[in-house]
């Protein structure tokens, strides 16, 4: 049986992360379908690679709405090119603007530029995010030794601080960019729960806040 090839290779690699960034819009509570991520390397090619070696990589781009709310959406787009400029974020942001939509996520191939991350930090009407390709051919939050996170309502926060008495600084913190905070589109102020086994209380939960 020969190797694959590079290009069997390829659509693998998107085939995998495909499916994690439909298991991470989900994770944050927006209706994504089951076969949407259950999906088959074979039915991924199919659907989206051209004579079954190159993934039309535009083709891939999708949005959803939250399941509790139809009226807030969100959109991935997936960049073509290996170098992420600013007439590709204007791109991305022409997409928000046809669909009235305000936060968006771009995954590409290679290399973001820095004059396309500023677009990304510049834009304080959108809620914008950006991952590499590399950083979603594994779902993190199923790994073993990653706990269960849970993302806090407002007023589930509340409730947290007057029951125990604190003030927001006096929480431990869980940094922006942390990969699970990133997995989770958790903002500066949102307070994650983090139930984890223990050996004698068979769970335990801890919380931090975002910053």
């Amino acid at each position: 049986m020969s190797a694959p090839s590079e290009a069997d290779l390829a659509v693998s690699r998107l085939w995998k992360v495909n499916r994690t960034i439909h298991e991470l819009v989900r994770d944050r509570g927006y209706a994504v379908a089951d076969e949407e991520i259950n999906m088959t390397l074979d039915e991924f090619k199919q659907q989206f690679a051209r004579a079954g070696s190159v993934v039309d990589r535009a083709s891939l781009g999708f949005w959803a709405h939250l399941r509790n709310d139809p009226a807030t959406s969100i959109y991935v787009y997936f960049c073509d090119e290996r170098s992420v400029g600013v007439q590709h974020m204007k791109k991305l942001l022409g997409i928000l603007d046809e669909k009235n939509i305000v936060r968006g996520i771009i995954i590409y191939p290679n290399v973001l530029t820095p004059a396309a991350r500023k677009v990304l930090t510049g834009m304080p009407q959108y809620q914008l995010e950006e991952f590499a390709e590399t950083e979603l051919l594994v779902n993190i939050t199923q790994h073993t030794l990653v706990p269960q996170h849970e993302i806090l309502s407002p007023e589930q926060k509340r409730l947290l601080l007057e029951r125990y008495r604190l003030k927001e600084t006096q929480l431990p913190r869980i940094q922006l960019g942390d990969p699970v905070a990133r997995y989770y589109g958790l903002r500066r102020g949102q307070v994650v729960k983090i139930t984890r086994p223990s050996e004698t209380a068979g769970r335990y939960a801890s919380y931090r806040i975002c910053f």
